[in-house]
């Protein structure tokens, strides 16, 4: 029988207890032990069984059981000071108020930056509110996190996934199976954004053929942070665009497109309805996570022009200046693509038009119309570097990936003149630091020194009581694995009678290494089974036993890393290894908070340079794990020799099949020869000493560098704060700034096919120059109808190689002193040499206006 309504009954707390309700609904409970301990000592059993869920703590919570807790006293008393813990955090200055705002932030005026957007389409923030599927969305999560712990004024984004990515099992042949539990928003710790009289606030979107799609916006409190989280299941859709948010990155057909209108576009507007009823400040800076959210910046021109009169070329420069734009993929086939035709139903079709955006406008700001380019399909990433004034990648590799990659948009400049510049991402370290590991810091270092000296001061304490505390950690995770590892066999058809084997396995004192990455190809889940009886091998050393836990999810619609997976798991069934190497499924928040802190060495061996960033490597670092990894993403800017090791890469080698061989070999051979015997090297007490040293020296050296609190202060200082002085200064006195810089690039773009050096001398230079030798320099240049003051003429000097292709180059200002008809122009400099070897110059052209960040932002150079 199946019920024709459903409701949600919410429990009604006594007074005394009523804090529990502010507590469990602001998620700061995730990542702050006290308050999670509190909630497991109502009942430790339901805690368990609801996975650590306040909200279903509360709502189990009978008549009885709140008189009990009520009648307590000191649990009374707990809730009080927990609740005054809350708010003295949620108020207290933190960094962007102490140092930040004051120091580096306000501008003439005496404006501060006092809200930044953040869109990502998904976010890792819980177990319990699960509304990611991998690297992306914990990133983002901890971003607004750590943006909590600094005080940065971050407002979130993204959408409500009724079904979230999905749940992984495994059947009997060891295949992936998919499964999606539905949510009920109303058994999380979400509120409903309402409107003054109660009702439920509701976004509108046009659609093709007189269609809308109507979504709710549900609000998560992150700490300090609101998240934003739009949900189309709205009754006032049809049945079809009821669904656009169901899965994360699922559906087909229009789904995909209809759900990044509705993050970009409706989530503009949820914002602007979340400050209108709020009072929170409008944001200066939007921050877009990956280009799923790209159509915010569409929305917000088209607000412009409606509200203030811009033309669109004016509101393109008004909204460029205050947006941050970051890539996360450094393969092209990871980026979102959409044909043009659909882009023009959506956009076009008659009652869907959004107020200003012409249509050649809209297509340019997506076209691939570079080199390779494929100009039926609207690019997502393209539009978000044409929409954002800064573009960043997640690691230094990443960076320099993403400007060959995206060069294109930038013709004429050399690559590391590409302005995509990287800030590395990091971890919160309050998440995935096992608390057992504080508590150690705060027995030996004291309270107050605990929370930041944990990384940096851990030789202080006692390197018994640490190897002890990392035997703690590895039986912890032992235990998870056993529960799960014998769930997953019973849903592959294993009976009772057949599982007693998986109640011994693993060992606390074994070598313990994690491996969990998504079923991406590039990341080469398998590469370990490259030689399966040489991986047997190191698994059944009697001596120097090595136990491997593997985890990650393949995306439902990619069989082929489906295969690898199954690949995998049937290998972990063989009786020769059952029990050293184990798949556990469904990979989420949950199991790493388990699978880091037990591990030993954490192996990562994607595809070199594939791996944008790889952020699981720095978790595990923090919880005393030494990575061995290919050189990608983080740890190829990161691994100094000592801090983990580095697996050998075959660069260079085109057989993609001789390069796994030869990587996989250089993998083993680090095993046996080198981890492996530094893990069993014991000294008279037991203690692996080389091992330790190692481990003190990540935590000191590299734990600071990985945590997210760093990573979002070099947000805010090299991209939010310029971004907000960028808008600003677009949109002082009515946007006159953006006008008069729309008037400058209309101005270069119509006369840039005139700009050319027609001649350049060189006085100083003879036969056989010597070091001190000084060179003038005259440039002879067409502008057009241009003036020299809107113009850069640069000497571009460096050394050169027998292709004449110049490196490691200078630029030399030269300056305007003549000027003759039709628009000819001299401009001279002079330099001093103070280099040796063989080297070469050149003079070039480039628009120069006090608004554009970087000297190709424009894409135009001219050279001789």
């Amino acid at each position: 029988m199946k019920a024709i309504r459903r409701m949600h009954v919410r429990t009604v707390l006594p007074q005394t207890l009523a804090p529990l309700h502010d507590l469990a609904l602001n998620l700061r409970w995730s990542w702050h032990p006290p308050t999670r301990d509190l909630f497991a000592s109502i009942d430790p059993e339901l805690w368990d069984a609801t996975g650590h869920d306040p909200i279903a703590v509360l709502s189990a919570l009978r008549g009885e059981d709140m008189d009990r807790l009520a009648g307590d006293a000191g649990f009374v008393t707990r809730v009080r000071e927990a609740k005054e813990d809350l708010d003295r955090y949620l108020t207290k200055p933190r960094w962007y108020h102490a140092e930040g705002a004051g120091r580096l932030a306000d501008d003439e005026a005496g404006r501060s930056l006092e809200a930044i957007a953040y869109f990502s389409p998904e976010f890792g923030i819980t177990a319990v509110l699960p509304q990611y599927s991998g690297g992306l969305g914990i990133l983002a999560g901890d971003h607004l996190k750590a943006a909590s712990d600094q005080g940065i004024p971050i407002v979130g984004v993204g959408l409500f996934y009724k079904s979230g990515y999905f749940a992984q099992r495994f059947n009997s042949e060891g295949w992936q199976q998919e499964s999606y539990p539905v949510l009920d928003p109303d058994d999380l710790p979400l509120s409903l954004l309402r409107e003054d009289d109660g009702t439920p606030v509701v976004i509108r979107l046009a659609m093709p053929r007189g269609g809308h799609l109507d979504a709710l916006v549900w609000r998560a409190q992150v700490g300090r942070v609101p998240l934003l989280l739009l949900d189309s299941d709205v009754e006032s859709n049809d049945p079809v665009r009821r669904e656009v948010t169901n899965r994360l990155y699922g559906g087909g057909g229009d789904q995909r497109l209809e759900q990044e209108m509705l993050l970009g576009i409706g989530g503009v507007r949820a914002l602007r309805a979340y400050s209108l009823l709020t009072g929170a400040p409008e944001p200066t800076v939007y921050h877009t996570n990956e280009g799923h959210a790209g159509f915010q910046g569409v929305e917000r021109i088209s607000e412009l022009i409606s509200g203030t009169g811009l033309t669109f070329d004016e509101a393109l420069r008004a909204v460029r200046a205050g947006t941050v734009f970051t890539t996360h993929t450094p393969v092209p086939a990871g980026i979102d693509r959409f044909d043009v035709q659909a882009i023009r139903a959506h956009f076009f079709d008659e009652g869907c038009e959004l107020p200003g955006i012409e249509h050649d406008r809209l297509m340019g700001l997506g076209a691939e119309d570079y080199p390779g380019g494929d100009r039926s399909r609207f690019n997502m990433a393209a539009m978000g570097m044409r929409l954002g004034q800064r573009v960043n990648g997640v690691s230094e590799l990443h960076g320099a990936v993403s400007r060959e990659m995206f060069s294109g948009l930038w013709p004429g400049f050399d690559l590391d003149e590409v302005p995509i510049g990287s800030i590395t991402n990091g971890v919160h370290a309050g998440t995935w630091v096992d608390h057992r590991l504080y508590d150690l810091a705060r027995a030996h270092l004291g309270k107050d020194m605990a929370a930041r000296s944990v990384f940096t001061r851990l030789h202080e304490v006692p390197i018994a009581h640490f190897w002890a505390t990392k035997r703690e950690l590895r039986s912890q995770l032992i235990a998870d694995a056993r529960a799960r590892l014998r769930r997953s066999e019973l849903d592959r058809g294993v009976t009772e009678a057949e599982l007693g084997w998986t109640q011994d396995i693993l060992d606390p004192d074994a070598l313990t290494i994690g491996f969990a990455r998504r079923g991406a190809t590039y990341k080469r889940l398998t590469l370990m089974l490259s030689d399966p009886e040489r991986l047997k091998k190191i698994l059944n050393d009697p001596q120097r036993p090595v136990q491997i836990l593997i985890a990650g999810k393949s995306h439902p619609a990619d069989d082929t890393g489906k295969a690898l997976i199954q690949e995998m798991v049937r290998f972990a069934d063989d009786p020769e290894v059952r029990g050293k190497i184990i798949y556990l499924p469904n990979y989420d928040i949950a199991m790493a908070q388990r699978l880091y802190p037990g591990c030993d060495v954490w192996l990562n061996n994607p595809l070199r340079p594939f791996e944008a960033c790889g952020t699981s490597g720095m978790k595990a670092a923090l919880n005393g794990a030494l990575n061995l990894s290919i050189l990608d993403g983080w740890w190829d800017e990161w691994y100094d020799g000592q801090n983990g090791w580095a697996i050998p890469t075959a660069d260079g080698v085109e057989d993609p099949d001789r390069r796994d061989d030869l990587e996989a070999s250089a993998l083993y051979e680090l095993l046996e020869k080198t981890v492996v015997p530094t893990f069993y090297d014991r000294d008279e007490d037991g203690l692996p000493q080389r091992w330790l040293d190692m481990v003190s020296h990540t935590l000191s050296t590299l734990g600071p560098k990985v945590l997210a609190d760093r990573m979002v202060r070099d947000y805010t200082e090299k991209y939010y704060w310029p971004a907000a002085h960028a808008a600003w200064a677009v949109s002082d006195d009515d946007f006159a700034g953006a006008r008069e810089l729309a008037k400058f690039v209309r101005a270069v773009g119509r006369n840039w096919p005139h700009v050319r050096v027609d001649h350049v001398d060189a006085e100083g230079v003879g036969d056989a120059p010597q070091i001190g030798d000084e060179v003038k320099v005259h440039a002879f240049v067409a502008l057009g109808d241009l003036d020299p003051s809107q113009v850069s003429v640069q000497m571009v000097l460096g050394r050169a190689n027998p292709e004449d292709t110049l490196t490691d180059v200078e630029q030399i200002a030269l300056e305007p002193t003549q000027s003759y008809e039709e628009g000819r122009h001299r401009f001279d400099g002079h330099f001093r040499l103070a280099r040796t070897g063989s080297l070469g110059w050149t003079v070039r052209v480039l628009p120069a206006h006090p608004q554009l960040s970087s000297d190709a932002e424009l894409g135009l150079v001219a050279l001789p």
